[in-house]
């Protein structure tokens, strides 16, 4: 014990050193699809032609996403130094200090060894690294980590900063996906629990930020309504998840998966070896090999993130809807913030016009890893250091082939170079 905590800032660094390094990799061998292109015309347009796009890209049945936030984390970046890169090095910034928002929760909660775990079980991850790309899910894991500390703040005593930093993590949020509606969710709860002491000034300060930014939005549809609607419009409506059984069930696995290292199917099912060797048959034999590797471990982590989920409802099942209990301790109080984001699962998924994928609830992918961590500190603690290790090692291998040949991801793909091929085609370059 005494030596983890004598030699955690070195695991730290070192491990946080590695993660970088797969960001890295994984941002230079990103194909580019139409997710990225929307937000690279948007920011070439603004850094080189002074033509800012006050909204962001297109969304699936409900227009584009508000707001001119994702115009800006292009184009400042590439008005400092003019790089396809640079943009990217604000995900890896972000994805940073998101860490370090959590794991200032988490250190002040749990041991050092929980610190370890999280350090692995977050910053290494495939559900993680696997979004180092241009597009605006990627940004969610900084607005997620903004939204527990700040609300975490305020568990005893209100704060004008940290109520206006909440806000501003819900509505910067919205500027970037449409899944925001599930950090507005959270706070409601944790209000109806009493367990966060708000700030109503600055709530209303936070407001009137939100506000002045999205006027230039705001201006734009007065004059064009139709980015607030979808030209694939399926007929679908708000609330039509809640009239189907599929979509609700489908949000709760994913909540389970999450946990879990059944990794998407872009990243897990889309390998064909093209790149180890011409024949075949060798193609044949290493994708059907590492399909059957990463599904039998995928569905062995998924029946142990069931279980520890299910522990984790024994821990505080009869208090989730009461207010009467005050929470007993710190521990208690994120326990409840995760059962927030379960209801918020639950709600969005009702609400939605669309049935979710895995990148839709992303922003909830660090709060599903709690109940993980306290199942394996309470029923599996002698097998901890081994099992980190070897997730440590597994974690590393996956992302390694995610970057290599993934659906999103080629080893034969140079994003820089096809960024500035793209640019050149699209727009007149000085």
């Amino acid at each position: 014990m005494k030596n983890l905590e004598k030699n955690f800032i070195f695991l730290q660094v070192g491990l946080l050193l590695i993660g970088l390094l797969l960001s890295w990799f994984y941002a230079t061998h990103q194909i580019l699809t139409g997710d990225q292109t929307q937000m690279i015309y948007k920011g070439y347009m603004a850094a080189y032609k002074d033509i800012w796009i006050d909204y962001g890209n297109a969304a699936s049945t409900v227009g584009n996403v508000p707001g001119s936030m994702m115009t800006y984390v292009v184009a400042l970046p590439l008005m400092i130094f003019d790089s396809p890169m640079s943009p990217m090095i604000v995900i890896f910034f972000l994805h940073l200090c998101a860490y370090f928002l959590l794991d200032n929760v988490i250190k002040d909660i749990f041991t050092t060894e929980i610190r370890v775990a999280f350090l692995i079980l977050y910053w290494l991850n495939p559900w993680l690294l696997f979004e180092d790309i241009l597009y605006n899910p990627s940004y969610l894991f900084f607005f997620s980590a903004l939204h527990i500390w700040s609300a975490y703040k305020q568990r005893e005593k209100s704060s004008f900063f940290y109520s206006m930093l909440h806000v501003l993590a819900i509505g910067f949020a919205m500027q970037f996906h449409y899944s925001w509606i599930l950090l507005p969710i959270i706070s409601l709860y944790l209000m109806y629990k009493k367990i966060v002491k708000v700030d109503w000034f600055g709530v209303a300060f936070g407001f009137v930020i939100i506000g002045i930014s999205l006027i230039p939005y705001i201006e734009t549809v007065m004059k064009n309504s139709a980015i607030t609607h979808h030209v694939d419009d399926t007929g679908r409506y708000i609330g039509w998840g809640g009239v189907h059984v599929y979509p609700v069930l489908k949000s709760f696995l994913y909540w389970l998966r999450y946990g879990s290292f059944f990794f998407p199917n872009k990243l897990i099912a889309s390998a064909h070896f093209e790149w180890l060797s011409d024949v075949h048959m060798v193609q044949i034999f290493f994708t059907y090999l590492y399909r059957a590797i990463v599904f039998s471990v995928g569905a062995v982590s998924l029946y142990f993130s069931y279980k520890a989920n299910r522990y984790f409802y024994e821990l505080i099942k009869g208090r989730i809807t009461t207010r009467k209990d005050a929470v007993k301790n710190k521990e208690e109080w994120l326990f409840f913030y995760v059962i927030g984001a379960l209801i918020a699962v639950f709600i969005s998924s009702i609400i939605s016009p669309i049935v979710f994928g895995y990148w839709h609830l992303i922003l909830i992918f660090p709060f599903a890893l709690i109940p993980i961590l306290i199942y394996m500190r309470d029923k599996a603690a002698k097998y901890m250091p081994k099992a980190l290790i070897a997730i440590a090692v597994y974690f590393i291998f996956i992302n390694i082939m995610g970057a290599v040949d993934s659906r999103k991801y080629s080893i034969s793909t140079d994003y820089v170079k096809d960024t500035k091929a793209y640019i050149q085609r699209s727009i007149q370059t000085p």
